[in-house]
């Protein structure tokens, strides 16, 4: 039985010019013309470095995406995962005509609907009725099939109150939720969703996330999503597309490829430093380092060690009883799932130390978020997976068995054993 594409990506390619306007200089895009009138490849296609952010390139020219090739059956969740400028938003504008590739082809078969950035054809004098007809005209539906839908519309997105208002007003919360149902209830055959839902918050991730699984299995419409949270990627996907720097280097299921993107973006790496502070920031992270109780540097614990997590700050005035600060920390594993979380008194110095006790974690590996709030004001400064260690344990019962999934928690509950067995025939 042939399989049902509905999307397929070969060979695509995008380079960018580094800092210029378009695609570059008078006299470059002359020397194009001279090559593609004499039946020549463009000579620039040769040249430019690979997206790596990093560190410091010696071409003018960057390959955002490189020889991308993928195809996406009907009815499926691909999830594209990786490193912030690893590509998934410029595939993503690709895949939905939003900009040109440099080379390569897309080919489609259906409507897709595309969310990529808060607001996107959303026109900000419009009110929020007239925006969900502009944007079902643009995708391609008539006004009586957008009528029928719109009270659902409406009523998914919470946004009743001020649906004749104009959505200049709207937050960036509300202008996602109406964004959101617009796209999902006009029923595309593909829906694209970039990062935008990180933007809404808890309660409408959840209805968000339902209402794209409904869509997928109960609709068999095809789902693309791009997240950096993955327990919502991991739920919701069936297939994952690993990127970095430009290029597909993991293509397979969703467990795997979370693995791989994991091992690609720590490395089990117990030391964060940064090399400043944050302008906009009045207290920043500048070192966090994960030891063991003898104050060296380890990423492997047992579960009858204890983990130390310091952390150094720096501050633009000096701490005291005005403006202190508390600090959260939260431990998430390899799904992405938050397993547990401290926080902090206020506190009144730069240098903190917080001591857990690995006893209650399974074997595996963990990640570590960090996050400093200051009472009464919105500057914060926050880390995400900024250092990761493993439980490692061969004297443990759950090392013997070590391919089950025990959960997240290994919990401390009381056993009460009775003094008899009672014996029945």
């Amino acid at each position: 039985m042939s399989k049902d594409i509905i999307l397929k990506a070969e060979n695509i390619s995008k380079q960018y010019r580094l800092g210029q306007v378009g695609t570059g200089t008078l006299s470059h895009d002359l020397n194009r013309w001279w090559h593609e009138i004499r039946g020549k490849e463009n000579p620039y296609l040769k040249i430019g470095d690979t997206n790596d952010r990093s560190t410091k390139g010696k071409s003018d020219y960057v390959w955002a995406l490189q020889d991308i090739n993928f195809e996406v059956e009907r009815g499926e969740v691909l999830g594209i995962i990786g490193k912030n400028g690893a590509g998934k938003s410029t595939l993503l504008k690709i895949l939905s005509k939003v900009t040109a590739p440099t080379t390569g082809s897309i080919k489609s078969r259906g409507r897709i609907a595309s969310l990529l950035e808060v607001g996107t054809g959303f026109n900000g004098e419009m009110t929020g009725r007239e925006n969900i007809f502009l944007n079902g005209a643009i995708l391609g539906m008539t006004k009586k099939e957008i009528t029928a839908k719109i009270d659902e519309i409406i009523e998914f997105s919470g946004c009743e109150r001020y649906i004749d208002t104009p959505v200049k007003r709207y937050s960036s919360g509300m202008t996602v939720r109406l964004a959101f149902a617009v796209a999902a209830f006009l029923e595309p055959e593909i829906l694209v969703i970039d990062e935008v839902l990180a933007v809404g918050d808890a309660e409408f991730q959840k209805k968000a996330i339902g209402k794209m699984q409904d869509i997928s299995r109960g609709g068999g419409r095809t789902v693309l999503f791009v997240s950096h949270n993955m327990a919502a990627v991991r739920s919701l996907c069936t297939r994952g597309i690993v990127l970095e720097n430009g290029k597909v280097v993991f293509d397979g299921g969703i467990d795997e490829s979370i693995e791989k993107y994991h091992n690609k973006t720590s490395n089990y790496d117990s030391f964060f430093r940064r090399n400043k502070l944050k302008p906009l920031n009045e207290i920043g992270f500048e070192q966090i380092e994960i030891k063991d109780e003898k104050g060296e540097l380890i990423n492997e614990f047992s579960f009858d060690e204890k983990i130390i997590i310091d952390f150094n700050l720096i501050s633009k005035n000096n701490i005291n009883e005005n403006n202190r600060y508390k600090l959260f920390c939260t431990i998430v594993n390899q799904k992405g799932a938050r397993v547990c979380s401290f926080e902090s008194d206020l506190i009144k110095t730069n240098q903190i130390k917080l001591e857990i006790d690995a006893d209650f974690l399974v074997r595996g590996v963990y990640y570590l978020h960090a996050f400093i709030h200051i009472p009464g004001l919105l500057r914060v400064d926050m880390v995400n997976e900024v250092c990761s260690f493993e439980i490692v344990d061969e004297k443990s019962i759950l090392s013997i068995h070590g391919a089950y999934d025990y959960g997240q928690v290994f919990g401390k509950g009381k056993w009460i054993y009775k003094s008899e067995i009672v014996r029945r025939n």
